[in-house]
């Protein structure tokens, strides 16, 4: 069986366990050559650690049963994709709306700011700087402006964008 198969397969599985929540949504499966499969889902109202895991016996149990692995020789993970995974669809955009993001695009450039609106075809990033107002150096801060530039995104044009932890 193809690894597009088999994701396509857990993916149907999945379906049927999350339909009855309609804002939990599927965001990527994974399967490794040793047969781990990782699952990361995702709700509009934050997810879980009890919902991860009551996904994973139900989706554990359906894979078992379907003799996908043959002998059960496979792993299942099942996880929100976490603050290293970059966002994928639409509904993680728009979930994270207000929070600090690093965009890469795919031409290399870097910025980082706080999402402050999502389209259909892109994002807006909302990057604030501080610049000394006065000429003298030696200010040492006093005198900071802070200047506000919005950057906007198309999808298309997009490497990585990733949530950025702020303490």
């Amino acid at each position: 069986m193809t690894n597009e198969t088999l994701i396509s397969t857990v993916e149907n599985m999945l379906g049927d366990i999350i339909s009855p929540q309609p804002d939990m949504f599927l965001v990527e499966i994974k399967v490794k050559p040793t047969n781990n499969v990782k699952v990361f889902i995702d709700a509009d109202s934050g997810i879980s650690i009890e919902k991860c895991i009551s996904v994973n016996r139900a989706l554990y149990k359906k894979m078992e049963e379907s003799g996908l692995f043959p002998n059960g020789d496979f792993s299942l993970e099942v996880s929100s994709p976490g603050l290293d995974e970059p966002l994928k669809l639409f509904r993680q955009y728009k979930k994270n709306i207000g929070r600090s993001v690093e965009v890469i695009t795919k031409d290399g450039q870097r910025k980082e700011g706080k999402l402050i609106e999502v389209t259909e075809d892109g994002f807006i990033v909302e990057e604030t700087k501080n610049r000394l107002a006065g000429k003298n150096k030696n200010d040492q801060g006093k005198n900071k402006k802070k200047e506000v530039v919005n950057h906007a995104f198309l999808f298309d044009h997009i490497k990585t964008t990733k949530i950025q932890a702020v303490f």
